[in-house]
């Protein structure tokens, strides 16, 4: 088989851009600005809104350097000691380089030590998707209101074709996730591989080895997506095709 027997994907603990959402979901000011948003998106409230929302909920990160929270730690640890009794211990660790998810791995190895017996490898291809101009913003409603042909475009090309200023479309991030797999298929054959990633990113690789369509990974990012320290599984199954397969054993299982 050409596949590994084992590919589990585990996205990083919550981080600080995380909480900083769920600060604007319980703020009455950023209630009142999606409500302008979506009534009359380029009225001059919604602007006066959209810059007080800029000022309120800012990051003084840029996406590499976002730490977690205390509580993502906790959720990585747990995670880890959960899974350390639910599957083998892996061949090979892929780590996102993003500080989040390094952090992750460090807080996952200190609840299953033998982590670090595994082969340990940074990729940088399996990185969250660049957003670009927009993370000056911390939001893309903002940035369509104080860059109104971006919100034009945004409608012409639809979620998953458009791309951020300075960053990347969700095709392009499926574009790069291929060529991750195309390492664990020359070099992984029949290993168990584990790999602390992100939220697109575990939507783009199962897009690709289940051949999604747009409108299908558009479902399910609105519907399922990854949760912070989700867990998702493929097993190889070498008796489908000529080369074998790898098959959806578990998606965004939470063990925290």
């Amino acid at each position: 088989m050409k596949w590994p027997v084992e590919l589990a994907l585990i996205r990083h603990g919550e981080s600080e851009f995380n909480a900083l959402k769920a600060s604007k979901r319980a703020s009455e000011l950023y209630a009142e600005f999606c409500q302008h948003f979506k009534r009359e998106w380029d009225s001059p409230r919604t602007r006066e809104l959209a810059l007080r929302v800029q000022k309120e909920f800012s990051l003084d990160f840029g996406d590499y350097d976002t730490p977690l929270t205390t509580k993502g730690a906790e959720q990585a640890e747990r995670t880890a000691s959960e899974l350390s009794q639910k599957v083998s211990l892996p061949d090979v660790v892929f780590v996102s380089p993003y500080l989040r998810t390094c952090q992750t791995f460090s807080a996952m190895k200190a609840r299953w030590p033998d982590l670090g017996r595994a082969k340990i490898l940074f990729d940088d291809r399996i990185r969250e998707q660049e957003h670009g101009l927009s993370l000056l913003y911390n939001d893309w409603r903002v940035m369509h209101v104080l860059h109104p042909e971006q919100h034009h475009l945004w409608e012409r090309q639809g979620r998953y074709w458009y791309q951020f200023p300075q960053g990347e479309s969700v095709s392009q991030v499926r574009d790069r996730t291929r060529s991750w797999m195309t390492t664990l298929i020359r070099e992984f054959a029949g290993k168990r591989v584990l790999a602390i990633t992100h939220h697109l990113t575990i939507l783009s690789l199962r897009a690709n080895l289940e051949r999604l369509s747009p409108e299908q990974f558009t479902r399910l990012d609105e519907e399922e997506t990854p949760i912070n320290c989700g867990v998702t599984v493929y097993l190889g199954n070498p008796n489908l095709g000529n080369d074998g397969r790898l098959q959806l054993s578990l998606y965004n299982q939470k063990l925290y």
